[in-house]
């Protein structure tokens, strides 16, 4: 029977001090802490006389003979008291009839979390504690020390989370079916690591985006080497993106690392759309210069001068050189560099300088624009995502 069996309620005093936060998972909604969960009363039933006023402590078997609070933590997924190396729990009495009533428990509580900022969030989690069987007219749980009941370090960090903030709330009444009952909340604010994100996430994103890019400055005939590069930064993007949301649940909204590495992927991609418009362009203009080409005569066995840029273009920059040239005396002529020599001024008889740049510098004007525009936006969208979310 409890203490004062049909009078006023039993107060009783609760305090906690955190030993641990062993676990948090976004994936199960929930979080896992080792705590020593005390209890305070008053039961004039095991008063005792004593001389010295010293407390007599016992084990857990003491316990089982006795009347104790009936706590339990609501939202509880599973908790266990330790018992190694044999119970811990420990009851002390004092000669006045004051009971202090201690154990060490493990419990995985529920932890509803809003990843819409993830990985740059803070989540509140509450374990919540109340009496199962007696109502308020039996028993009024109130917190030991008012707010100052939670007892932690608040550096205790784990992995991702680092706890910034903890408080208690005072006893709130609950209704159920079977009456009224107190319950006091322990509220937990975690702050996430956000180091971890950024050297196994947006790190390597900001690195394929940026690998993108290279192909703005590779030749525009160069196919293997600018194909290959672009379809390899789109794979690493995909491989990012599913790594990511592997390790998450299944949430109906979108989070903050959602919006960086989709639009990380978009940046990709538009590279790797760029150069097939590039191509695309220099295809035609190839096709009208050969037209053009064909309709012009040829004078003296030499190709119109102003042609050489289109002749240089159909073929491989490694073979210029030795263009459509026959061997005399056993030396190649090296016709394409007179062709691009004879291409002067007809009036002042100068030498074009635009001749020897088309040979070695055969930009699109597409290329020319992306080396700034990509930059510059994906720039502009870090500058904006950081000021939102950090």
């Amino acid at each position: 029977m409890r203490p004062g069996f049909g009078g006023p309620a039993v107060p009783v005093g609760v305090d906690v001090q955190v030993e641990s936060l062993d676990a948090i998972s976004e994936v199960d909604m929930d979080f896992t802490m080792t705590l020593y969960l005390r209890h305070y009363w008053k039961d004039e039933r095991l008063s005792f006389r004593s001389n010295n006023n010293l407390s007599m402590t016992f084990d857990s078997r003491l316990v089982k003979k006795i009347w104790v609070p009936d706590l339990f933590f609501v939202h509880s997924k599973k908790s266990f008291t330790h018992d190694t190396t044999t119970d811990n729990v420990m009851l002390r009495l004092y000669p006045d009839g004051k009971v202090l009533y201690s154990l060490r428990v493990t419990v995985t509580s529920m932890c509803s979390m809003d990843l819409s900022r993830f990985p740059l969030d803070t989540q509140t989690c509450s374990l919540e504690i109340e009496s199962y069987a007696y109502t308020d007219d039996d028993l009024m749980l109130y917190w030991k020390k008012g707010n100052r009941s939670l007892n932690t370090d608040e550096r205790i960090s784990l992995s991702q989370f680092l706890i910034q903030e903890f408080h208690t709330t005072t006893k709130l009444a609950f209704y159920s079916s079977t009456g009224w009952y107190n319950r006091l909340y322990i509220n937990f604010t975690l702050r996430r690591h956000v180091f971890f994100f950024l050297l196994q996430t947006y790190f390597p994103a900001t690195l394929m985006v940026m690998l993108s890019w290279v192909s703005f400055w590779i030749d525009r005939r160069a196919v293997p080497a600018r194909v290959p590069l672009g379809i390899t930064t789109v794979l690493t993007m995909s491989t990012i993106i599913t790594g990511v949301n592997a390790s998450m649940p299944r949430v109906s909204y979108i989070k903050a690392v959602d919006i960086y590495l989709w639009v990380s992927f978009v940046f990709v991609f538009l590279s790797v759309i760029e150069y097939a418009a590039v191509n695309y362009l220099s295809t035609l203009e190839e096709r009208r210069e050969k037209a053009l080409r064909e309709r012009l005569s040829c004078t003296c066995g030499i190709a119109h001068p102003g042609m050489m840029s289109a002749s240089y273009s159909e073929v491989n920059a490694n073979t210029t050189v030795n263009y459509g040239m026959p061997e005399v005396n056993g030396v190649k002529q090296q016709r394409m560099m007179v062709e691009l020599a004879m291409e002067n001024d007809q009036v002042t008889g100068h030498v074009g300088s635009n001749a020897y740049s088309n040979v070695w510098i055969d930009t699109h004007v597409i290329d020319k624009y992306s080396r700034v525009l990509f930059p510059g936006s994906y720039i502009f969208f870090n500058i904006i995502y950081w000021s939102i979310y950090s």
